[in-house]
């Protein structure tokens, strides 16, 4: 195997998930977290982005409608990351699902990141984060990256949503 590096501009560009029901995914995608339509294919699949882009997530019920969600313990998905520009914009929608009564599964402080964590509809599991500056993440003495799992500043991240 030759000794190829993936180039460092390369992002993830969207992900594609397989729910049971459109309608209930679309209220939690656009409705709660505040995703646009970009197209529909019928009741079957959606297409949702943020700013306009073709679509960050593609919702399908091709293979899935109605079904259960995945078990927990099998091979799948962990989650979706969805990285918030700002700090702020963090705050804001933590302050969105809290007045929504959405049920939170965690709230981490990894050094390079802050994060919410929840479940969709079908149990996908859905991170919202945002990205410290690079010059502030926490390294070692020898310069390599130490991230970890803190509790969130929950108080001080809902200090800036007002």
């Amino acid at each position: 195997m030759d000794n190829y590096t993936i180039p460092a501009q390369t992002r993830i560009g969207h992900v594609h998930l397989k729910v049971s029901d459109i309608q209930k995914s679309l209220d939690f995608y656009c409705g709660l977290l505040g995703f646009e339509i970009m197209t529909t294919y019928g009741d079957q699949a959606a297409f949702i982005s943020a700013g306009g882009y073709h679509h960050h997530i593609g919702l399908n019920t091709w293979h899935s409608k109605g079904a259960s969600p995945a078990p927990e313990y099998a091979p799948g998905l962990y989650h979706t990351a969805i990285l918030y520009p700002e700090r702020k914009d963090l705050a804001v929608i933590l302050q969105r699902l809290i007045d929504a009564k959405y049920q939170i599964t965690g709230a981490s402080d990894h050094g390079v990141s802050e994060a919410i964590y929840l479940d969709d509809p079908d149990k996908n599991g859905v991170e919202l984060y945002w990205d410290r500056p690079k010059e502030d993440w926490p390294l070692d003495a020898d310069g390599k990256l130490t991230m970890y799992t803190r509790a969130l500043d929950a108080k001080g991240l809902l200090a800036l949503a007002k």
